[in-house]
């Protein structure tokens, strides 16, 4: 990673008061209002913005659902502290690929998938079905057949099956929860593809193997090794663009793998 901060646009927003919102929400994600701070005025923001104020009321209520602020009486709209805001919100983790992330920011993510991904691949060899067999098979199949993963996520792109094959995961383990981090999933996996898509040749052939051996294990039931795999695949994205650190070291050992192993 040669920048401090990587900087990745999101979708464009539908309505008017999303779109504030979004624009609000990356300004307080990046610091320019600070946790504590009060926004300016309804006036001020609705000429900024060029809405009305029941628009830009809606975008407010849209930032306090998600934590990112709240509205007292006599004080007015005030940041919240950054441990209230709700981080598994699409919408927020989104605004924060547009404020720019930075390398502590893509470990954060590693880590949570490190916590929850192999263990979604373990539960999905006890309780997958037929059809979560084909629908991993298929994401593993269109990443072979992927010209490159530089693409970004177009659709039939490398990106895409492979954001597809770790959703199918998370469907196959049967557990609502773990299927619901699928926008943490989404953003680690778009922000290390900005980074360092894996190469052509060998990498991507290396990097396919390794999800279909995950999908192997899956379909033999053998937890252990889907949850090893799994971990493999996600420490060996993260160490691409050079954000691995020991603690992700540390669980890679104990799935009884050496630390940086290829996968």
């Amino acid at each position: 990673m040669t920048a401090q901060v990587l900087v990745i646009p999101a979708g464009r927003a539908h309505s008017n008061h999303a779109a504030v919102a979004r624009s609000i929400g990356a300004d307080i994600v990046r610091g320019h209002y600070a946790e504590g701070a009060r926004l300016p005025g309804d006036a001020e923001l609705t000429e900024r913005f060029g809405v009305s104020r029941p628009v830009l009321r809606e975008a407010v209520k849209t930032l306090v659902a998600k934590g990112l602020l709240s509205t007292k009486t006599r004080i007015g709209t005030v940041v919240r502290e950054r441990t209230a805001w709700n981080l598994f919100d699409p919408d927020v983790l989104a605004w924060h690929l547009d404020a720019g992330i930075d390398k502590r920011f893509l470990r954060d993510l590693a880590e949570i998938r490190l916590a929850v991904e192999p263990r979604a691949a373990a539960l999905a060899a006890e309780r997958r079905r037929a059809g979560d067999i084909a629908a991993l098979e298929a994401a593993v199949g269109r990443m072979g057949a992927a010209a490159g993963a530089g693409e970004g996520f177009a659709e039939g792109g490398f990106a895409e099956a492979d954001l597809a094959f770790h959703l199918a995961v998370a469907n196959a383990s049967g557990n609502a929860f773990m299927r619901s981090i699928g926008a943490v999933i989404e953003v680690a996996l778009r922000a290390s593809f900005a980074l360092s898509a894996p190469a052509g040749g060998p990498e991507h052939d290396a990097v396919v193997a390794a999800h279909a051996r995950i999908a192997a294990a899956i379909a033999a039931g053998d937890g252990e090794a889907a949850a090893a795999a799994m971990t493999r695949v996600i420490l060996n994205g993260l160490g691409r663009h050079g954000a691995a650190d020991r603690p992700g070291a540390a669980v890679a050992e104990t799935a009884g793998r050496p630390a940086g192993e290829d996968a």
